[in-house]
């Protein structure tokens, strides 16, 4: 008892001592550097050193699952609500929310970026198979992409793998494979916009609906991992939702261009 009101003290006053708390998380949060710029600020603030793990929102959901770490940030909304209905989570909340884009060669032989559609897109590299590069590393951004193949009544397992490719790796990775082969595939826009090797890639299609890509911040349950350090964890995820943490999200920028929208103040 003595302990937790200490803690709370703490967290009233903002000093943390060597407290941390582990982040499982997408990567693409990481490779875009938004963890870089958003983490010193409220360490800064709390003496709370945040350690990131930054996978696959599949694997980060594993982990989490096996009760390594205190908080998730993720983009998989299914996947989330699963998570949280099978008392692994609690508080899941509204983080921020960017998008995806489809890239590929700069002379776009195809006429892509005339296509009125992400439908015709697809349909378009799959009638003439273009070279198509999947991470295929059931992170949320492949099931994204999966699902987004199914909405242009494609099967993607029925796909040519000649030209279809599981890159079987993260963003940064299969980013530099489709540079090195002149292939198409799909990232976010945060990763897109700090990833130095574009060589002769280029977006193709972007700003529509379907390539909405939202994130989540949820605190995983104590009452499944008794180490959580659910205080903590829980006042990470009340400051970065709240006005002052989604004002500084909204602050970051790579090249003049705000890479996150912050949206949990939203209704």
């Amino acid at each position: 008892m003595l302990r937790k009101i200490l803690l709370l003290f703490f967290i009233s006053n903002f000093s943390y001592g060597t407290e941390f708390l582990v982040i499982q998380s997408t990567t693409s949060t990481s490779d875009s550097g938004f963890y870089d710029f958003i983490l010193p600020i409220y360490e800064e603030k709390t003496g709370v050193d945040i350690r990131v793990v930054a996978v696959g929102t599949g694997q980060a959901i594993k982990n989490a699952m096996n009760g390594d770490g205190d908080l998730l940030i993720v983009h998989s909304e299914e996947d989330e609500k699963n998570f949280i209905l099978n008392g692994y989570g609690v508080d899941r909340r509204k983080l921020m929310y960017n998008d995806y884009i489809i890239i590929g060669p700069k002379n776009d032989p195809e006429k892509l970026r005339n296509k009125t559609s992400l439908k015709e897109v697809l349909q378009t590299i799959r009638e003439k198979k273009l070279p198509f590069l999947t991470r295929g590393d059931n992170s949320g951004t492949h099931k994204k992409e999966v699902s987004l193949w199914k909405k242009a009544q494609i099967n993607p397992e029925k796909l040519d793998p000649i030209f279809y490719i599981d890159a079987g790796r993260g963003m940064g990775a299969t980013l530099n494979m489709a540079a090195s082969m002149d292939a198409y595939t799909m990232t976010d826009r945060g990763t897109w916009l700090s990833f130095n090797n574009k060589q002769d890639l280029d977006i193709i299609f972007s700003g529509v609906p379907p390539l909405h890509n939202q994130y989540s911040i949820i605190v995983i349950n104590p009452e499944k991992h008794s180490h959580v350090k659910f205080e903590l964890a829980d006042h990470f995820s009340k400051w970065i939702t709240s006005k002052e943490g989604q004002n500084n999200i909204s602050k970051y920028q790579i090249m003049g261009e705000q890479l996150f929208f912050p949206n949990s103040l939203e209704n």
